[in-house]
């Protein structure tokens, strides 16, 4: 559409010229974003200097177009850009890295411009068979079979969700006693478990902390016997909640261990493999994740481990009908679909998680799987983890050389934990004081990123407060061992002067 008229009655349908026009500088600008990331700071402004920019870019909404156009539109968003961490840069080696690839940006360029409407499958029959064929692969890939389901979502935060309301509908029901269902993981599961169990209608004195071994893994003793006590006390035991890799150190769960006492014990098995779950899809991750193929339910993140943008989450049923039954539900003014030929049709994602109007979530990851294909994923993932391996061995060169460091545990997965050792007589505060400093010199040059945690510590009592942790996260498609050896310069730059 080109007429000049037209245009100008309806505003909102600009001549295609106009289009191209926007689309070529928003495309060169992302791509100078993408080209920039090797050379920029592993960190933006953030604090108060980055709400200087926030107040900066920061106009009222316009009732003409803004002047200047695109390129005024470009400049703002450049602004607000760099006032921000850098989860896509090869330096960002903090919380969980997100790598946002170019093709899954397109991916959404994509599906946003069709804009079909792909919450129940009989409005986009084919479209939401690419969907379900991605969700079908993932679930082969985590040792699932053919009865398996599954759905996209937002993050794991929604998938943890699905997973809690998935085993409440199974093991309680609807005419169950919610004010007796109990619930376990560790006190290293990630918050949003809590959450979940909370909106789920599940108490919090319903949830159970399961006791760690020094690696921070959930013991499956402490579990079983936990277990075991609320049920010879009337409770409803009914869900298990294990980490495939937790945020705070990456530390694994013993999932095969505990996948026995959940089906000895008879509650359902959930692993949260938001940041480790990926890893199966090569050799050595698919090792360490031994047992996760015996979970009820696993929640991923492909927005971490498949390096896709953020918002995209999947959950995995191994059975999934009992997915669909806790989530089916009907209304009258879908009807008209019912006079369709529907027998072949794919899942509807509707019938499989809590939305109806959803994004087109499936291009995110079936693009970038068909224009760079599976094995490219399976060994960037190998990748990682040798790098997380190459970071605690030069960490721990470190350490033989004299620098007053240690590790909290060897890596499991991608995931390091460190800190400064302990001074004699050195109170808490005083020694979580001197590693906050640490890791606020080591982010100082900006090459790399790092950020930390708190972690419970021997003989100390939870409410007295634990270690300040610093971590690093091996997990961005970018992240390479130039990277690696840059951040353990910048570690040893920043140790405290000896003496």
């Amino acid at each position: 559409m080109n007429d000049p008229q037209r245009a100008a009655e309806h505003p909102l349908e600009p001549p295609r010229a106009t289009h191209e026009s926007w689309l070529r500088a928003l495309s060169g600008f992302a791509l100078d974003e993408i080209d920039a990331l090797a050379s920029g700071p592993a960190v933006g402004t953030i604090g108060a200097a980055g709400l200087d920019v926030a107040d900066a870019v920061s106009l009222p909404i316009p009732e003409a177009p803004l002047p200047g156009g695109v390129e005024a539109v470009i400049d703002l968003l450049r602004q607000a850009a760099r006032a921000s961490l850098v989860p896509p840069g090869p330096g960002y080696l903090a919380y969980v890295p997100g790598t946002a690839l170019f093709a899954s940006a397109l991916a959404d360029l994509v599906s946003g411009s069709l804009n079909r409407f792909t919450g129940l499958a009989a409005a986009a029959p084919a479209l939401c068979r690419l969907e379900a064929d991605v969700i079908a692969w993932l679930g082969r890939e985590c040792g699932y079979g053919e009865r398996s389901g599954g759905v996209l979502l937002s993050g794991s935060s929604m998938a943890n969700f699905g997973a809690v309301v998935t085993a409440r509908e199974e093991l309680v029901g609807d005419n169950g006693d919610l004010r007796a269902a109990v619930a376990y993981c560790s006190s290293q599961a990630h918050h949003c478990i809590d959450k979940a169990l909370r909106l789920a209608g599940i108490p919090a004195a319903n949830v159970r902390r399961v006791a760690v071994d020094a690696a921070f893994r959930m013991d499956p003793t402490d579990l079983a016997a936990a277990i075991a006590a609320d049920r010879d006390a009337g409770r409803t035991p009914f869900l298990v909640v294990a980490s495939a890799g937790t945020t705070n150190t990456g530390a694994l769960d013993p999932l095969d261990a505990l996948a026995t006492v959940c089906a000895e014990q008879g509650v359902w098995f959930h692993v949260d493999g938001a940041y480790g779950g990926a890893f199966v899809l090569c050799e050595d991750g698919r090792r360490l994740l031994a047992g996760m193929e015996r979970a009820d339910s696993i929640a991923l993140d492909p927005h971490k481990g498949l390096f896709l943008p953020f918002g995209t989450g999947c959950l995995l049923v191994r059975d999934g009908p009992k997915l669909r039954r806790a989530h089916t539900a009907n209304a009258g003014y879908l009807q008209d679909f019912d006079a369709l030929d529907r027998s072949r049709e794919a899942p509807s994602p509707t019938e499989l998680g809590p939305e109806l109007s959803r994004s087109f979530r499936g291009l995110r990851l079936w693009l970038p799987l068909m224009l760079h294909g599976a094995a490219a994923f399976r060994d960037a993932l190998a990748e990682k983890l040798r790098l997380a391996h190459t970071f605690h061995r030069e960490l721990a060169a470190l350490i033989d050389r004299g620098a007053p460091l240690a590790c909290v545990a060897p890596p499991h997965l991608s995931t390091v934990a460190f800190r400064l050792t302990r001074r004699d007589e050195e109170t808490l505060a005083d020694w979580n004081a001197r590693n906050t400093a640490f890791l606020s010199r080591i982010n100082a040059g900006r090459r790399v990123y790092l950020s930390s945690t708190t972690l419970p510590i021997p003989d100390v009592p939870v409410q007295d407060g634990g270690a300040f942790t610093l971590r690093v996260c091996v997990l961005g498609a970018r992240t390479h061992a130039e990277h690696i050896a840059a951040c353990i310069s910048e570690i040893e730059r920043a140790l405290p002067a000896r003496g």
